[in-house]
């Protein structure tokens, strides 16, 4: 992806959420000077991977298939005595028609709710024992495959059992949990508007545990054809004296 249009995205995104009157933290929108002096009382951002996450998942094509994240909050897999939280939360900012292919989690348990604009239709598939015990990071793009069995969810506290391959739609304050193993795609169903997404979950790491069904690169590569004037959370060990561990 370029810079210039992660630095559109984010900027897009502000300005909806401030119409919308959905307040940010401070480091939301933090520049490059204030992420180069960042200082050691603020390492949790840094370590947990809070902050701004763009994904075209590969496509080259973001307005189709993409999603905007902004983490409020996260534990950590790898320093669980510093940081003991064992919940994340994010907004996740769906466009009018865009697509987040299909995938799953092998660790993380999560709700997703439409907490305003468009409706949200979620896509479900059970993967397959095999699937879901390959969790060897280096395959983790390969085709996924799907079990072909009826899907079994709870939506606004109501257990739901979808066919394979069947959808639930999140109209505007409904939401869905979902667990480990479960493929989804989800599309803001188109006409209805841009949605504002919250996702509850244990823990999160993206970097080791979405397993796509054939989607490209989550964490994109970024082609910087302008100065960055906001910082995703992969751009943290280039801008930051903070490294995560």
């Amino acid at each position: 992806m370029k810079r210039s249009e992660i630095n559109q995205i984010i900027e897009y995104t502000i300005n909806a959420l401030r119409r919308e009157k959905f307040p940010l933290p401070p480091f939301a929108y933090y520049g490059i000077e204030e992420w180069k002096n960042l200082s050691d009382d603020e390492a949790e951002i840094v370590e947990n991977m809070l902050g701004w996450d763009i994904t075209d998942f590969g496509s080259g094509d973001f307005r189709k298939i993409g999603l905007t994240i902004f983490t409020f909050r996260n534990g950590n897999f790898h320093m669980k005595e510093k940081y003991p939280k064992p919940y994340a939360e994010k907004m996740l900012y769906v466009l009018d028609g865009q697509v987040l292919p299909f995938h799953y989690h092998w660790n993380k348990r999560e709700d997703i709710i439409n907490r305003g604009g468009g409706k949200l239709e979620i896509v479900l598939h059970n993967s397959t024992t095999e699937d879901f015990e390959d969790i060897n990071g280096m395959i983790m793009h390969r085709k996924g495959t799907f079990a072909g069995t009826p899907v079994k969810v709870s939506v606004d506290g109501k257990t739901v059992v979808v066919e394979d391959g069947g959808s639930v739609i999140l109209e505007p304050g409904q939401s869905i949990s979902l667990s480990p193993g479960q493929y989804h795609q989800w599309k803001g169903v188109p006409g209805t508007g841009d949605i504002i997404l919250f996702e509850v979950s244990t823990t999160n790491d993206d970097t080791v545990d979405n397993r796509f069904y054939d989607a490209g690169e989550r964490i994109p590569g970024i082609e910087e054809d302008v100065p960055a004037q906001y910082l995703i959370f992969a751009d943290y060990p280039k801008f930051t004296k903070i490294q995560r561990r």
